[in-house]
């Protein structure tokens, strides 16, 4: 990854120095390490920067490497908004690539992810994906989860939904948080939580 080391009198004059040169926006800018230095005669200031440019092509060429040596090729799609970073993922193998229940690609994005903070000491919002695969699963997990909580209402019986992680229970969790007649609980212990959907009269009832 790219980075820049610019030093100065002041933390705002190197700032300003390094918007001025690499020709981004404040942003755009990641400030890896800051050093400031003060005494009787002088006062130092010192960055170590890098841009979102710069994370982006290095996270590409990081996936190609790993990919590469899978024996998968691929292509992508960069989206950015703000500090999040979003790739799809094109490829010549996408069974592979995304695994069963999306476990390589979930693991792919979790690698990423480290290695990226390791480098910029920050932790940015990266997502991986495979074409549409996750774009996908969601709105089949929001179905699913509007299906059965209309079943509940209708026939004041709880359900318990096939386990699911963290990120699918949120789904499930976020798509009825609003809902009249039914709410949603977690239950169980990792690698087997899962989300109860329950009627709110039983919890009415309780109170």
């Amino acid at each position: 990854m790219k980075k820049y080391t610019y030093e100065g009198k002041t933390y705002d004059e190197v700032k300003e120095k390094a918007l001025s040169e690499l020709k981004v926006n404040e942003e755009d800018l990641i400030i890896i390490n800051k050093e400031e230095k003060s005494s009787l005669l002088k006062k130092t200031a010192k960055i170590e920067v890098t841009t979102i440019n710069d994370v982006q092509n290095y996270i590409k060429e990081t996936i190609s490497e790993i990919l590469k040596l899978m024996g998968i090729e691929t292509n992508f799609e960069v989206r950015r908004r703000d500090k999040s970073i979003s790739i799809k993922l094109f490829s010549n193998n996408n069974a592979i690539l995304i695994g069963k229940n999306g476990r390589t690609i979930g693991a792919l994005q979790t690698i990423i992810r480290q290695i990226v903070s390791n480098q910029i000491n920050e932790k940015l919002s990266i997502l991986l994906d495979v074409e549409n695969y996750k774009e996908k699963k969601e709105k089949n997990i929001e179905y699913l989860a509007k299906k059965t909580a209309r079943e509940v209402a209708k026939t004041k019986v709880e359900v318990t939904m096939d386990s699911m992680n963290s990120y699918e229970r949120r789904i499930v969790h976020s798509v009825l948080a609003d809902d009249k007649y039914v709410y949603t609980e977690s239950i169980g212990e990792e690698p087997n939580r899962c989300v109860v959907i329950k009627l709110k009269e039983e919890k009415n009832s309780f109170t």
